[in-house]
């Protein structure tokens, strides 16, 4: 199989068009709606009507009939511009991925509209306080009714759930052969009877909340069942690769954002009668970072064209080195800029120390380094599984 990893024309336009909207919107608009409590709906809104967030839904149902990395491109551009979006990688990238793939007709009659446009915001809901996202251990079960079904179970570090209608559910059903539990996937309303949410309180300054859920015998119809009942792991998995892809876009994003105001800080900053970055010790490691961001890009990319192709097993490989390679340059994005900035880099108004906790998470969510590095190992590499 031979995949391109250089964009289309059509995806160079996509980004420059996804980055005006961006730059229209900017980082003192997300930075100010954060600190105010507010959600960046008006960006939100927009970026639906002009079709980016629906860029990877199918035409026939109000999509652009792109891919992943379609959608990565936009979610990457955004960042850049300081108006990142952290439910896209869950609402259209995770749900919508999986719903294209897995839903009834009906199903993606009903949702995928609502997805493409951004009239509608799904939340996405796998991890446990005591299981974390070890999707095998998972206790949210869902018990067979004679009208539908019914789930007990808890869910923390849930995003956007205040912001979404529904929230697409990792349960366990019970095999009604065996009686082992087995994954599941359910769409529950979150105005369901019995589904409560409480925020958690972060450090990290967003416009995006953190929550744990809870479902006390929550009532759901047959029919809120997104495909196969014994197919959950396939299905979980189809929506878990795009969710590396999106994040790694995402830390690219920021990335590139804070090398953009180190570089222009180095050109501008003088000391000694000369600018700072004709320094080799402020220039080389910024230039470092641009090599970092660069080879993460074409990872990311290269991850995207593999999904795009059907090729799963590689495409998960390479998600999960984009992931990886993407929080890595960040972090480095980040703490080099700062450094670069010295101490106006801690200054609320250069727009850096605020990145400092979210770029932080890269290497921690959704998946961590460290479970990306087990992948490699165990797949790649062909060693023992360590977990």
């Amino acid at each position: 199989m031979t995949i391109a990893f250089t964009e289309s024309d059509e995806r160079c336009a996509l980004r420059r068009s996804v980055a005006a909207l961006g730059a229209k919107y900017g980082h003192d608009y997300f930075e100010e709606a954060a600190r105010a409590g507010r959600k960046t709906t008006e960006l939100w809104s927009e970026a639906g009507r002009n079709g980016f967030l629906g860029v990877a839904i199918p035409e026939e149902y109000g999509g652009g009939g792109g891919d992943i990395g379609d959608l990565a491109a936009v979610c990457e551009e955004l960042a850049a511009a300081g108006s990142p979006l952290l439910l896209m990688v869950v609402s259209p990238a995770i749900v919508g991925t999986i719903i294209t793939q897995y839903g009834s007709a009906e199903q993606k009659q009903a949702l995928l509209p609502g997805l493409a446009d951004g009239t509608s915001t799904f939340a996405f809901s796998i991890t446990e306080p005591d299981a974390g996202s070890n999707s095998h251990h998972i206790v949210t079960t869902a018990y067979r009714e004679a009208d539908g079904w019914r789930l007990t179970g808890t869910k923390t570090y849930i995003s956007g759930v205040d912001e979404a209608s529904h929230v697409l559910v990792v349960a366990r059903t019970e095999d009604a052969r065996s009686g082992k539990l087995k994954p599941a996937l359910f769409l529950v309303p979150t105005d369901a009877a019995g589904f409560t949410s409480q925020e958690i309180d972060m450090g990290i300054v967003s416009p995006e909340k953190q929550f744990t859920l809870f479902f006390d015998d929550v009532r759901v119809p047959a029919d809120a069942l997104i495909g196969g009942e014994g197919a959950g792991i396939e299905q979980l998995f189809a929506g878990l690769n795009p969710e590396r892809i999106m994040a790694a876009s995402f830390a690219l994003g920021t990335a590139r954002l804070a090398l953009a105001k180190a570089s222009e800080y180095a050109r501008q900053r003088q000391v000694w009668d000369v600018p700072i970055g004709a320094h080799q010790a402020i220039a080389h490691p910024l230039a470092q970072s641009y090599i970092e961001i660069e080879m993460a890009r074409l990872m990311t990319q290269k991850a995207a064209a593999l999904y795009a192709a059907g090729d799963v097993m590689r495409a998960a490989e390479a998600a999960n080195m984009a992931k990886y390679a993407a929080g890595e340059a960040v972090c480095n994005a980040v703490d080099r800029a700062i450094q670069t900035h010295g101490g106006n880099g801690l200054a609320t108004e250069y727009g850096l120390v605020q990145m400092l906790a979210g770029s932080r998470l890269s290497r921690i969510a959704p998946v961590s380094r460290e479970m990306a590095l087990n992948f490699v190992a165990q797949f790649s590499l062909g060693l023992p599984k360590s977990y």
